[in-house]
């Protein structure tokens, strides 16, 4: 007689970790293809778990052919199947944490020329201005699972203009991960006045940063971006940029965000523009459809932003 307490591992259960194991490095194929890019000029914790997740998968897919004619208790073939549970969540999570790679004219913008010298590391990316730097740099946090270099074009020209500007690169694209990066950003430019601001989610962290850092930050700047909570009371100056057309950030959103800035914040709307034209990262899930172009889109926001900074330097 058989012992129901170990009996062999069903062929059903075998097949789902098997083909849980193929979808997990057909979805690793399929990120590094497709956003190549992104992955390697963004924090380099995605590339791990990228590699964790291959290395899990092979030692996962050989197991079950090892373990094929083997029998196990009841409670491990319990436990096999909570692991194939949670192995289809982690596959659709490192599928959703696929980046959005930047694209022209953002790369063009990543090199460095005699106005401006960028430098990047696992963890920023830089634009030092060749000379004559300003008093106020700028630290930006992008937008959520957005490839960091998608935002060179809208911000390089404040490095031309003078004004140093850090981009985090957070961990997994996710702000909130990135907590307390704005000291590591500060130490470009140890002798400037810092400014913050963020895109979408980053806006919403770059906020938390000014409101909890031990030196205030001058200014925060928000693109398609409003705080989660109230900062009426904070004390710099405040910059927020959006577009009519956002299917994100909708205007609705921006417009509830007013009572929890200070009154003297200034609220700028892009007319036709949308959320994802405040980087160069291609169309985005839920966004609205812009009716002016990305260029020009671009050029109100960098001209708004440029404005903004020089108001910020310190009076001599």
């Amino acid at each position: 007689m058989t012992d129901p307490q170990k009996e062999s591992t069903p062929a059903w259960l075998l097949w789902t970790e098997r083909a849980l194991a193929a979808a997990a490095l057909f979805v690793v194929a399929w990120v590094l293809a497709t956003s190549w890019g992104g992955i390697m000029h963004s924090h380099p914790a995605y590339l791990l778990l990228l590699i964790g997740t291959v290395l899990v998968a092979v030692v996962a897919g050989v197991a079950t052919l090892l373990w094929r004619r083997r029998s196990h208790r009841g409670w491990r073939r319990i436990l096999r199947i909570i692991g194939a549970v949670v192995g289809l969540g982690w596959i659709a999570l490192i599928a959703w944490l696929c980046p959005f790679s930047a694209m022209e004219p953002a790369l063009t913008a990543m090199e460095s020329d005699d106005a401006v010298t960028v430098t990047e590391t696992p963890t920023l990316i830089t634009f030092a201005p060749s000379s004559g730097a300003s008093d106020v740099a700028l630290a930006f946090e992008p937008g959520a699972r957005v490839d960091p270099r998608a935002y060179a074009a809208v911000l390089r020209p404040l490095a031309e203009a003078g004004h140093t500007v850090v981009i985090i690169k957070q961990p997994l694209g996710i702000g909130f991960l990135a907590l307390g990066s704005f000291d590591a950003a500060k130490e470009q430019d140890p002798t400037a006045t810092w400014a913050i601001g963020g895109h979408s989610l980053g806006g919403t962290v770059a906020a938390m940063e000014a409101e909890n850092a031990a030196d205030t930050p001058v200014g925060l700047l928000f693109y398609a971006s409003y705080p989660a909570g109230d900062m009426s009371a904070f004390p710099g100056s405040v910059l927020s940029i959006s577009g009519s057309n956002d299917g994100l950030a909708t205007p609705a959103k921006i417009e509830a965000s007013v009572a929890d800035l200070p009154g003297t914040a200034k609220f700028i709307v892009i007319q036709g523009g949308t959320h994802a034209q405040f980087g160069a990262y291609g169309a985005q899930p839920g966004d609205g459809a812009p009716t002016i172009t990305a260029d020009d889109a671009r050029e109100q926001i960098t001209a708004h932003t440029l404005d903004w900074l020089d108001s910020l330097a310190p009076s001599r």
